[in-house]
């Protein structure tokens, strides 16, 4: 595989029995993790109707007045939930801030949930704008986010030589982020440097994207270059993040990558970032070390890891 290409990779034997099928998958997938560290998945089972449905539903939030998207405003209170407005964030924080807004929904919890009682790190209820429809759809989606995600998490501990569960309980209370996004037309005076969203790599194990027909997504490949992630109807382009990178002992290497919205053109996308439980404790996989290749990483726990890489995203533009 030319690392200057970002595979296609059907995942349907991945809700399948054939061990040999799945296998043969996850050697796919693990051929892009240790590659261009980014792939587009088919075969997961979301129609194009559902994903019109979700964009749909994301494009009539943003449409909102802007005092009205601000009563669900994120702060550092409501667990990395809630609207992030224009120039909210900056992901290379070394560039003025990012030329797009947000909304973030985490796991859904009841309001009487041990780890909100006791005020856990990244654990709070969802803030939900006054719009029909906006939970359901939302929450759907994330559960079936979740399952496409769990399931890739079978292909790469597959294809590392390791239990097919091994991942299971380290994601079953995840610290997931369900990401709408909007970057609009840019229009007038643009700081030097700024953009849709500064080159970054991801922060956690895996990232299921949704993008819309305008493009504008860049992947730098492991010679430096960067090239156009293009849009495939009906597919997911996945990357693997810094967790799951340092999971895997640099086996697994994550990209940098970066949006550059197209001149006067309105974007859009949906992003899932799938981060480990935060008790799960994130440690180099008896698979990914040996003899000259010992453990690079010291362990930590997930919600520790997240916090590390979440704090200077938002203190550059003043939301932290």
């Amino acid at each position: 595989m030319s690392e200057q290409n970002i595979p296609v990779i059907d995942i349907k034997s991945l809700y399948g029995m054939d061990r040999q099928e799945i296998a043969r998958t996850a050697s796919l997938i693990g051929d892009a993790c240790r590659g261009i560290g980014f792939f587009y998945i088919k075969g997961h089972g979301l129609s194009l109707d559902d994903i019109e449905a979700l964009f749909a539903t994301s494009r009539d939030f943003f449409a909102l007045a802007e005092d009205v998207k601000k009563q669900v405003e994120i702060s550092p209170s409501t667990g990395n939930r809630g609207y992030v407005p224009m120039r909210g964030e900056a992901l290379d924080p070394s560039k003025p801030a990012d030329l797009k807004e947000a909304f973030n929904i985490g796991l859904e919890l009841a309001a009487d949930d041990p780890e909100l009682v006791t005020g856990a790190r990244f654990r709070a209820l969802n803030l939900w704008p006054d719009q029909p429809g906006f939970r359901e759809t939302m929450l759907d989606y994330f559960e079936t986010a979740l399952d496409i995600g769990r399931r890739l998490h079978m292909a790469f501990a597959t294809e590392l030589g390791l239990d097919a569960d091994h991942f299971e309980d380290k994601l079953d209370r995840p610290l997931a982020t369900l990401r709408l996004l909007h970057y609009p037309p840019q229009r007038g005076v643009v700081e030097d440097g700024q953009m849709g969203a500064g080159a970054h790599t991801d922060y956690g194990c895996v990232t299921l994207l949704l993008t819309d027909e305008v493009g504008g997504l860049e992947v730098r490949t492991r010679t430096g270059d960067w090239i156009k992630a293009p849009y495939i109807p009906g597919a997911f382009v996945c990357n693997i993040g810094d967790c799951l990178m340092r999971w895997t002992n640099d086996t697994y290497v994550s990209t940098p990558h970066r949006v550059v919205s197209p001149a006067g053109r309105e974007r859009y996308s949906i992003a899932f970032f799938l981060d480990p439980n935060p008790d799960a404790i994130v440690e180099c996989l008896p698979t990914c070390s040996g003899p000259g290749n010992p453990a690079r990483y010291d362990p930590i726990r997930g919600d520790d890891y997240l916090e590390s890489r979440l704090n200077p995203t938002y203190k550059a533009s003043g939301l932290a």
